[in-house]
């Protein structure tokens, strides 16, 4: 991942982690597609780009397997901080030091937002290298018509057509097996999307 995310979210991560404390709690749809990605998953989950945990933490609860990767130290710290009982790391999403076909499971939650587009096929190959043969990546992303950046509240950010991300994994290796549109409250536009995909078996 470029140095200029890590670096961001260094410097906002106090920030960011108030900011999204507590939005799980009220988003019925993000639960439950949590719920039914953990129902699926057999195995060890790793939450790529977790920030300061609440993800993983809610998996945890459901009864997961589940640590955490990511790119900003301090983020890392304060995941470990509010989640002492889960281990989280700092990584990189485009060389993970993981082994092959060890995990049951990758979430990866509006992580791949800040990739070049030119970066997200190797991030892609890397989530189908350490997933067992059936395991399960769920992906949330900005959905929009056309692969596009725009301004970020932390550092530029990428929308992605559903079916364009769609291909890409399939060119990965990865079946679809469901996905989620979010229409935002305001005009009727797509604003979010859920992918979840499978490695083939």
């Amino acid at each position: 991942m470029p140095t200029q995310v890590r670096d961001a979210y260094d410097t906002l991560a106090d920030a960011y982690a108030d900011f999204v404390r507590g939005k799980l709690e009220e988003d019925p749809l993000d639960r439950a597609l949590l719920g039914v990605f953990a129902e699926l998953v057999d195995g060890p989950v790793v939450e790529l780009g977790c920030g300061p945990g609440r993800m993983a933490a809610h998996l945890h609860g459901l009864g997961v397997n589940v640590f955490g990767i990511d790119v900003s130290p301090r983020l890392i710290d304060i995941a470990r901080h509010t989640h002492p009982q889960l281990r989280f790391e700092v990584g990189d999403m485009t060389a993970l030091d993981l082994p092959d076909s060890s995990l049951g499971g990758v979430l990866s939650w509006y992580s791949i937002i800040h990739a070049p587009p030119a970066h997200l096929p190797g991030m892609l190959a890397e989530m189908h290298r350490i997933l067992v043969p059936g395991g399960h990546l769920l992906l949330g992303f900005f959905e929009g018509p056309q692969v596009e950046p725009f301004d970020h509240k932390v550092v530029r950010a990428y929308r992605w057509p559903v079916d364009r991300l769609t291909g890409l994994g399939r060119q990965a290796g990865f079946a679809e097996v469901a996905r989620v549109i979010r229409q935002s409250e305001a005009g009727g536009q797509r604003t979010g999307g859920a992918l979840l995909m499978r490695k083939s078996a």
